[in-house]
């Protein structure tokens, strides 16, 4: 069984902290989720609130907004870390870059959608640009992986 030794390139600790930030993005999104749960008395082991719960309590529809801001940052994590981790290794800073930004475009599109007003989302869409910024650069060197341009 052969081994490969992989060298980290001197910046790759902007990728690290990139990486481990979005740690702390999962726990802020998780307090606000809890404080609008709290304020529309949504027990658990409930998701959502229901839309009779919406329409008799405007904290329900927030926290619902607020759930839904939490899950969708959820099913784009792995991917968004996995292209991050990957791309670090060849353009740390671009990567450590895109991974910063995807972290305060959410926070922006969390922000915006805990307003009650789901459109207001989209003040975070940058989160969009990060994302496919890191897949493409992702495909970027894998191809030049594959060229043996490393």
């Amino acid at each position: 069984m052969s081994s490969v030794t992989i060298s980290l390139p001197q910046d790759y600790g902007l990728v690290a902290a990139a990486a481990i930030s979005t740690g702390f993005l999962t726990v802020w999104q998780g307090t606000v989720v809890h404080k609008w749960r709290s304020a529309a008395n949504i027990k658990y082991p409930q998701t959502f609130a229901e839309v009779s719960e919406m329409k008799a309590d405007k904290n329900a529809h927030v926290f619902n907004c607020a759930q839904r801001a939490h899950f969708n940052m959820l099913e784009h994590l792995p991917p968004v870390l996995v292209s991050l981790l990957w791309c670090g290794l060849q353009y740390p800073r671009i990567a450590a870059g895109l991974g910063f930004l995807w972290v305060f475009s959410r926070v922006l599109y969390t922000r915006g959608y805990i307003t009650g007003e789901p459109k207001r989302r989209y003040d975070g869409a940058t989160h969009h640009v990060a994302e496919y910024g890191l897949y493409l650069l992702g495909l970027w060197s894998s191809w030049e992986l594959f060229n043996g341009k490393w």
